[in-house]
Formats: structure tokens, sequence, C-alpha cells
């Protein structure tokens, strides 16, 4: 019976065709290539992470005392958006709901919400107006699971054990909230650029498994149609760390880059077909820690900026605000320094493509219509060989305006590389194709 369901479930979903406006929102979210993420909720308040309710087994009544102590006087989301835009950031990716079912706007369907708190206001209401004000797109996470309520069939889930509930769930009852919810996000707040799910992994066997076949039947085929209904040019993603379900709109790696699988997390191979996005966070915490000082360097993020638009991703970078509303200095001085870079360089990111030859120990390869990029990563001299068809090319240093020797030899371009200094972040040599 499960796999009549999951069957039944595929067929319905290959149905789906993007229209011309999707393909063309799938084409201006690559443009993009650099968003902030931002998970911030209740949560923030112990300051131990935004799994600290499943983490430390604290039970639903008990969870919910936090709603009494959220008041983030400090929050301002002009701030956030002028940061984030600052930084050379497009768009950006806001938590609406995680796991512990929190809502972080004015839902009409529960009372665990923001608007329920001393703070009374809708953030998400502001925070949209804002993006919409600066000129940067909006994208909204919901998480498919919830640790609090009793209709998600959570006896079937990896996660939310410990929370106190005693009933079986009711998916029905809990699809109808979802989709409830849904319709709100994408009829209140103006033009939505995606919608980021998260935890359908919680239904399914540990990632790298050979099964990996949800537990319940989802219902996509009903949620994706709506939003599509209610939104055409809202994209869908969904990370189940899986190959995409069809119906889907983008294809998201989770602290990976697409084709590795450092994080034991992505075992799937990247869509050719589908954009394609990496998520990681500033330090190694998604929501506010306290205790986690190991924050990235602005040299480091660069450089997995310039790694994912040569493998034709995005990169969504998270912070985690503090529990007031302000965002730690040691992310804004970082942001503040990535921005930097990217005013003089983002040209060689922003409208390009990946994937015109496969990342390499050096490095890796952006493009547009005219010009090719070559990210030199790792410092390094000698000679290297890039596989380009033009007839006629030139070559020039954007560091320091130097001009490369390039030539043709056969079926391919051989590049000379000048002595590159130890501590540059990435030596750019733009490629320029004449007729």
């Amino acid at each position: 019976m499960a796999g009549l369901i999951i069957s039944i479930h595929s067929l319905a979903q290959n149905n789906y065709t993007p229209t011309p406006q999707m393909l063309e929102a799938r084409n201006q979210f690559q443009d993009m290539k650099f968003g902030l993420f931002i998970h911030w909720g209740v949560f923030s308040i112990p300051g131990a992470g935004e799994w600290v309710m499943n983490n430390r087994k604290i039970r639903i009544h008990e969870y919910q005392h936090l709603k009494d102590f959220y008041n983030p006087i400090a929050y301002n989301p002009q701030q956030w958006v002028a940061m984030a835009k600052a930084a050379g950031m497009k768009y950006i990716t806001f938590v609406t709901r995680h796991h512990d079912g929190f809502s972080n706007w004015d839902t009409k369907q529960s009372d665990w919400k923001v608007t329920n708190t001393a703070y009374k206001k809708d953030v998400l209401k502001m925070l949209a107006d804002e993006c919409h004000k600066q000129g940067i797109k909006l994208c909204l996470y919901y998480s498919l699971l919830d640790w609090t309520r009793e209709d998600y069939p959570w006896r079937t889930g990896r996660t939310g054990q410990y929370s106190g509930r005693t009933g079986n769930g009711n998916y029905e009852s809990y699809l109808k909230f979802m989709k409830a919810q849904l319709t709100e996000l994408l009829s209140n707040y103006g033009d939505i650029t995606a919608i980021w799910f998260d935890g359908h992994w919680d239904q399914t066997n540990e990632e790298g498994s050979k099964d990996l076949s949800s537990r319940i039947n989802w219902k996509y085929d009903e949620i994706y149609s709506l939003i599509h209904q209610l939104q055409p040019r809202c994209m869908i993603g969904n990370n189940h760390h899986q190959t995409p379900f069809a119906g889907e709109d983008f294809q998201m790696f989770e602290r990976d880059l697409p084709g590795e699988n450092k994080s034991g997390l992505s075992f799937q191979k990247a869509s050719n077909a589908l954009p394609l996005e990496t998520c990681e966070t500033m330090n190694n915490s998604w929501g506010f820690d306290l205790a986690d000082k190991n924050y990235k360097s602005a040299a480091t993020i660069i450089r997995y900026l310039v790694n994912a638009a040569g493998r034709n991703a995005n990169l969504l970078l998270n912070i985690g605000p503090m529990p007031n509303g302000d965002i730690q200095q040691e992310f804004k001085d970082t942001l503040q320094a990535v921005g930097a870079w990217m005013q003089q360089y983002g040209h060689t990111i922003y409208d390009t493509r990946g994937g015109i030859i496969a990342p390499q120990k050096w490095g890796v390869v952006t493009a547009n219509d005219n010009r090719y990029f070559i990210h030199i990563l790792q410092a390094d001299s000698g000679t290297i060989e890039l596989p380009f068809a033009d007839k006629k090319l030139k070559a020039v240093a954007l560091n320091n305006g130097e001009k490369i020797n390039l030539k043709k030899i056969k079926n391919t371009w051989q590049l000379t590389l000048p002595p590159i200094p130890a501590n540059t972040i990435d030596y750019i040599i733009e490629v320029t194709k004449e007729k």
C-alpha cells in the first residue's frame, strides 16, 4: 500500500510543467548568486541553537514559556536589509516557522506566534515591507515538521519524540493547517521569490540509506500546486537531501557545494536542469548560540561564494540574530568585508554561469556571454589549460591590470600564470572573447 501511495504521488507530481513565467524566475534566481539566510525566533532565547527544544528534550508546556520572554526591541529590519544589500546579497530567506512550530508572523491558524508575545508586532510584515522598499527579493523558509502540534505525525518521525505529545497525529488536519498558513504567507506579504521547505527527512531513514522513501504521503502535489496557483513566479525548493522531486524549481545543498558531501547530508547528484543553491552559516550554528565562536573569515566566505558560482550555484549565507533582534558584531564586520570585495569583483559572480569546466585544484571558472572569469583560489604559478572553443581571446588580471599570456595550442588554450601572492583571496583573470 505504501508503495502504491508513493507511485500515485510521483505520477501526480510529474504532471508539473514550469510556465514561461517560472522559467524566467529560475533564470533570475541564478543571476542573483548571493543571499542571506536568517534563523531567528523564540529558539534564539536560550542561546543554544535552533534545535534546543529537541536537543534538551524540553516538553511543549515548558518550551512555550519562551513566548513570554520574547521581546526583540532591537529588531530593525531596515538595518537588516541594508546590511544584506551592502554585503552584495540580492535576496533574503527568512525562517517563518522552524521545527518548534513558532510562527514568525501574525498567522490566524495558531496562537503560538510572534504577535502573541510582548513584542506584538508582525516581524515578517516589517521585513517584507523593507525588502520590497530596498529592492531585495524575499524567500520564506517553512518547516514541514512540527515538535509542538498534536496533529503532526510525530510517532513516525525521527525528531521531536520528547515533547510530551500523546496522540497519534492526523496528517489530514496538519495538511489543512499548512495549506492555510502557506496561503497567508503568499497572500499578505507581497511578491515572494521562493518557498524553502525543510523537514521532509524527519519521515525517512538517515541520509545515505538505500531506502529514503517517506513514511507519510506529504501530498506535495496539493501543496506545490497551491503555491504556484497563489504566486505563479514563486519557486519551490525542498531540503529533503534527495534528487529533486517533480514540481520543484530549484535544488539546495545543506553545508555542501554541489558535488561534495562533507556534511554527510548530500548524497544526491546536482541537477543539470534546475537552479542550484548551497546554504552555509557564518559559524557552526544556524540559530543564535552563545558558545559558538567558530566564526568564518571574510576570505573563507568569499572563496565559498566563488566556489559555488563556479559550480553554477547560489550561496545562501546564514546568520542567527540575537533574541533582542540585534546581529552580532562579528557577523556585521565580516559581511562588510565581503561587501567590499563584491563591490570590486561582483561582476565576476552576478549574472554568470558556472560549470564551464569542472572545478580544478587551482579554482573555478564563471562566464557570461562575452567573458570568462578564471578564479585562481589556490596561489600557484605555471600554466593551466582551458578547453575553450573560441578562436580569439585575450586575458588580463583584474587584481592588478597585468596582461596575461594566453595562447592557443591545438584544441585548447594555455594560460601562463604569473607569481601570485600567497595571501590573495581570489586572483581573477578576465578572458575576453574577441571577434
